[in-house]
């Protein structure tokens, strides 16, 4: 945990709950700040904002240190984001393919950090002890540390674009098909339309994905792997998502307890009988 000190201004002003989100409790505003518990990967998230502060990316909220209640304190990040229920501007092709150049612009930034000495890069709660069973990996190179967490929830739009990034409690490194492929878990959405928000149940999934795909600049080598990655890491999710679920508690064993991983089966699923369109739809000329 960094030892940073946040010095409270004399007039910080009361605090405001923020809600959202699946596992993460006791977010509160307080004026232009935001003070969340601090994180299992709180070391590594502290080294990558400053890194992306010093770098001069602008879709980050800044670390300020830890406050008197041990709290991690961020910048406010001024905007809207697509809370529950989801409002009608899920669907919008416009705001997907700003996400598209978001997470670009995230991956290139990120692409320059190195992690400090002593911070352990995060492989994923559900990995700290692999079970027996796992599905392999993707068999890819690591390029970066990928933020891999974008939800609706954590994707900041100001006059129609996405313009920023919250909640990097999921960072860790992966590859930037990996980062793109996250993004379509939830934008395009890779899911079972049983599973998808109604508002995203009768959209075309294949031209969603070649949208945020061609948003993001992704390689021809990349579009290839796309599908191939879906699936493997949708079947690790469901070894991953139990293992958090039975030693972590709280958000993550209710979603679990909600139907988490039969919702991940469905994924799969859909997934395999879908790829031919998708891979399609990301590889035409």
């Amino acid at each position: 945990m960094s030892s940073a000190t946040y010095v409270e201004p004399p007039e910080s002003g009361p605090e405001i709950a923020l809600v959202g989100g699946d596992v993460t409790e006791g977010v509160v505003r307080v004026g232009d700040t935001v003070r969340r518990p601090v994180g299992f990967n709180a070391s590594l998230v502290h080294a990558l904002l400053r890194h992306l502060e010093m770098v001069g990316f602008e879709g980050a909220p800044r670390f300020l240190g830890i406050d008197a209640a041990g709290r991690e304190v961020l910048t406010f990040v001024t905007g809207e984001v697509a809370g529950q229920p989801r409002p009608a501007w899920i669907a919008d092709e416009g705001r997907l393919a700003s996400v598209g150049r978001l997470v670009r612009a995230y991956d290139d930034a990120a692409a320059g950090f190195v992690l400090p000495d002593g911070v352990r890069p995060f492989m994923g709660l559900g990995e700290i002890t692999v079970p027996p069973d796992m599905p392999p990996a993707p068999p890819y190179p690591v390029e970066l540390v990928g933020h891999m967490d974008f939800t609706p929830d954590n994707i900041v739009f100001r006059d129609g674009e996405a313009v920023a990034l919250i909640d990097f409690d999921m960072a860790k490194p992966v590859s930037r098909v990996d980062e793109v492929c996250n993004a379509m878990l939830s934008w395009a959405p890779l899911v079972d339309p049983v599973d998808a928000d109604p508002l995203l149940q009768g959209v075309d999934v294949p031209r969603r994905c070649r949208i945020l795909a061609d948003a993001y600049g992704m390689t021809d080598t990349d579009r290839s792997r796309l599908v191939e990655v879906a699936v493997m890491r949708s079947r690790r999710a469901w070894f991953s998502m139990k293992q958090i679920a039975e030693t972590q508690g709280g958000g993550w064993a209710r979603m679990w307890q909600e139907g988490a991983g039969d919702e991940i089966k469905r994924q799969e699923a859909w997934l395999e009988r879908n790829a031919a369109a998708i891979e399609t739809a990301l590889t035409a000329p």
